[in-house]
């Protein structure tokens, strides 16, 4: 059972770290899109945001539930 817990632990870090750097990443294509006034980019920034949040939300979410499912 120790296994699952720290399995559980870990693929948590992984997905909330992915969906930090997908977050970061858009931040940074916002503020460049917005430097150069360039609508593409500011979208594609705005996009990259939401789903790096989304993907944190469900790391430390939805992620923990699995431990419940096994234990």
């Amino acid at each position: 059972m120790a296994f699952f817990t720290s399995a559980i632990t870990i693929l948590q870090t992984l997905v909330v770290a992915l969906g930090a750097g997908l977050a970061v990443w858009g931040v940074i294509n916002l503020l460049e899109g917005y430097g150069n006034d360039n609508p593409g980019a500011k979208s594609q920034g705005i996009k990259q945001l939401m789903a790096g949040g989304g993907v944190a939300l469900i790391g430390t979410q939805l992620v923990p539930l699995l431990a419940n499912l096994f234990g």
